[in-house]
């Protein structure tokens, strides 16, 4: 007797979409002439708002290496720019990262963060704040005890879940919530021993993620690796599908899943680690970006990864332009905002097509 044909339903979602039937080329090219705009607002945005012809202008004397050193070309380009720029690069390594743990786990309400790479990011931010002292966090000190925080979790939660035949989606999950909650405690105990509020209110502002203190400096390390680590996830497109389908499929079209799932794993928490040493954990998009392009391209990763990094990077900076001209001269944190903006998108998404690829 002939068994059902199990995966007919999951590749008659990966085929569904709002603009299944627009080419990938068109959709990236309308999304990235989105951003370009929304860019170009956020840095005229501020105590001071600047004309965009004027913006356009100085950006292009500075690329060119003919800019001026005036007032107004530092506030645009050693100011603003390298804020908007940063907002761009984590917005969307976490949308892809978002991705990339949703099939690698096959949970869609799954997002970066649960695999607890956060909250080792999370004590060392703390351990760094309320050991060294507020004052005297360097620009670099506290993004590279991130960093490593998150790598030394990630290979934690790696060590845990392994066996012979690699990750499997269940036991990386479960090692994930695990060690995020041992050391969300952690970080708990030390914001209480310490007893310091200034250092407290800086750990829970880095906490619900910041954009404030960029650098071209910092970008210039942060950005080639999101850009290089998104390039290999696209390169894996046709693996991460399999993985969609299951352990039984991959293994039938050649693929090995639990090696599979170790590279991405890796992948995802690289572009984790990246994006949350530079602005601190920002909540949200790499959980709901990633269904929206799902709802808008289907569920083939070729269009999923690029069409979720650019939705990633056009959130985030209209939600940190939000976050800093809504309360101003205050800023909020960007995470309020990330929310308040994304969920009512998805929501609304949700209700017009309710098939996705994991449905």
């Amino acid at each position: 007797m002939l068994s059902p044909r199990r995966p007919e339903r999951p590749l008659r979602a990966r085929r569904t979409g709002l603009l299944r039937r627009v080419p990938t080329s068109v959709v990236v090219s309308t999304l990235l002439v989105f951003l370009l705009v929304m860019t170009v607002l956020s840095v005229g945005a501020g105590a001071i708002s600047i004309d965009p012809q004027r913006i356009v202008r100085i950006i292009a004397d500075r690329m060119a290496g003919s800019g001026a050193s005036g007032p107004m070309d530092f506030i645009i380009w050693d100011l603003r720019m390298p804020r908007v720029v940063q907002a761009v690069v984590v917005g969307a390594g976490l949308a892809v990262a978002g991705a990339c743990v949703q099939v690698l786990v096959r949970n869609p309400i799954a997002d970066p963060y649960v695999l607890g790479l956060s909250s080792g990011a999370g004590v060392a931010a703390v351990l760094i704040i309320t050991t060294v002292g507020v004052a005297t966090v360097g620009a670099f000190l506290l993004p590279i005890a991130a960093f490593i925080g998150a790598a030394a979790t990630g290979a934690v939660v790696a060590m845990t879940a392994a066996s012979r035949w690699g990750l499997s989606a269940g036991r990386l999950i479960l090692s994930g919530v695990a060690v995020g909650q041992l050391l969300g405690g952690v970080m708990s105990f030390l914001l209480i021993r310490s007893g310091n509020s200034d250092a407290t209110q800086q750990v829970i502002f880095w906490l619900l993620g910041s954009l404030a203190g960029s650098q071209w400096s910092l970008i210039a390390i942060i950005a080639p690796v999101i850009i290089a680590t998104i390039a290999a996830t696209l390169a894996l497109a046709g693996r991460l599908d399999l993985l969609g389908l299951g352990d039984a499929h991959a293994a039938a079209s050649g693929a090995n899943p639990g090696r599979t799932r170790l590279v991405v794993f890796a992948l995802a928490s690289l572009l984790t680690g990246a994006a949350v040493a530079a602005s601190g954990t920002i909540g949200f998009v790499g959980l709901i970006i990633p269904h929206i392009a799902r709802l808008l391209v289907g569920g083939m990763h070729r269009r999923v990864i690029p069409v979720s990094a650019l939705l990633g990077a056009i959130l985030l900076v209209v939600a940190d332009l939000a976050a800093r001209t809504v309360l101003a001269p205050s800023e909020l944190p960007v995470g309020i905002f990330t929310a308040a903006i994304g969920v009512p998108i998805f929501i609304f998404l949700m209700r017009r097509n309710r098939t996705t690829a994991f449905s």
